[in-house]
Formats: C-alpha cells, structure tokens, sequence
C-alpha cells in the first residue's frame, strides 16, 4: 500500500515521519559542516583583494545583527511552505543538509583567510574547536552570544547566508505569497553580507551557482537534459 492509498491517519503519520527525518537530515548535514569549517579555521590563510569591497562601505551594526536577519529571512517562510507542501518541504530540508555538506567541504578544501581583521583563530587547538563547537550548535549561544563571529572568521567559500536564502526561494518560486517574501528577504540578507564584509564577492557568486546546481539535481529532470539529442533544447521541467 503506497502513501496516497493509505488512509487519512496513516499518510498523516507517514508525512511526519518524512519531516521528522528531514529535519534530523539536515541538523546532522549541518554540524558536520560545522566540524569541517572549524578545522579550516584553525590553518593560516591569507587576505584576498575584492575589488567591490574596496568600494562598499563597512555598517558595525549590520554586522552585528546579520545572521538574526538571516534567521528571519529565511525561518518564518520555511514553516510556511510546511504548511503549504510538506513534501516539497522535505524535498527542501534534504537539498539544504545536501548543500551544507558541499559547504563544508568547499571551505575546507579552498582556506580563504578573513575578509576583516587578523586571522585570530589560526591554530586553534582541539579544545577551543570542541567548544566552540558545542557553542555553535546551541540557537542560544549563536544568536545570543554572537559566539559565529568570534569563531567562524573563514567560512567563506561559499556563502551560506546567500545559498540558504536562495535554496529557499527557489523551493517556493511557485507559490506567489511565499515568493515575494522570500525574495525580499534574500536581497536583504545579501545586501548584508556585503554591507559586514562577510564575504568576499567571489563567495557569493559561488553560493548562487552551486546552489542552482543542487536544485536542479533535486527537483529538474537531469537525465532528460543529459540524454537530449545534439542541436535540440529540451523543455526544462524545474517546478
């Protein structure tokens, strides 16, 4: 008996199951890139010019407050897309772990050094990595300690605030309320990675093609565009 046969209670428990592993997915996606990104801070790396930086003025208080806009930005319109499509929801929460491992291992293998200030945490012993590990898996210790911008100065190749932001908006692209909404956010939280020199330019361009890749590979029909004949364009079939 697959789920859309199944009675009304069984699919409810069914889809529950789904969100509840999705969730478990994603939570568990995520502290190891936190593990691979705190290895990378603990090796030297150097500075890079970025040519609009040098241009683009630095705001303290964006700074401050930049990964609370994130959370706003992108947390309130996820819950809804629960609501509206909970499958597709789960499709979202899997793409996200998925892209917050390519994260950690892009920041890994690429060493990029601080966009702002010394490269304090160059030799960070095991320690200081288990806790500001503990520290930065807690949504208390994050949001109020502030605990991301004393460890976390070179998780920078990609950028995480412009990929959630825009895996998200992609996800719900095809409900107008939710769209609208989503994309305000993510302007704004990408105006506030470069008004913090989080990141460097470069960063957030990777961020936007990788991530279309992931959604493409999630929810595109990759098989029909690699087994397309040569001179034809096939018809997309991206929700």
């Amino acid at each position: 008996m697959d789920v859309l046969s199944a009675p009304a209670p069984s699919r409810a428990l069914s889809l529950i199951a789904r969100v509840v592993l999705a969730l478990g997915f994603r939570a568990t996606c995520y502290a190891v890139m936190l593990w691979l990104v705190l290895l990378a801070e603990a090796r030297p790396a150097p500075h890079l010019p970025d040519l609009l930086l040098a241009h683009m003025p630095y705001v303290p208080w964006v700074d401050r407050w930049n990964y609370a806009l994130w959370t706003l930005a992108y947390l309130p319109v996820a819950l809804l897309l629960l609501k509206e499509d909970a499958p597709r929801f789960c499709r979202y929460t899997v793409a996200s772990g998925m892209l917050a491992l390519l994260r950690g291992l892009c920041i890994l293998a690429t060493g990029l050094g601080p966009v702002r200030g010394a490269d304090v945490n160059a030799g960070m012993d095991a320690a200081t990595r288990a806790r500001a590990f503990l520290q930065l898996v807690s949504p208390m210790d994050v949001l109020g300690a502030n605990t991301p911008h004393t460890y976390l100065t070179k998780d920078l190749f990609f950028s995480g605030h412009t990929a959630t932001t825009f895996l998200l908006l992609l996800y719900v692209w095809r409900i107008p309320s939710l769209r609208a909404v989503m994309l305000v956010g993510h302007v704004l939280v990408v105006a506030s990675v470069f008004l913090s020199h989080l990141h460097y330019t470069i960063d957030v361009i990777g961020a936007y093609a990788i991530t279309f890749s992931v959604f493409v590979l999630f929810e595109g029909d990759v098989r029909r565009l690699l087994n397309a004949p040569v001179g034809l364009r096939p018809e997309a079939d991206v929700p």
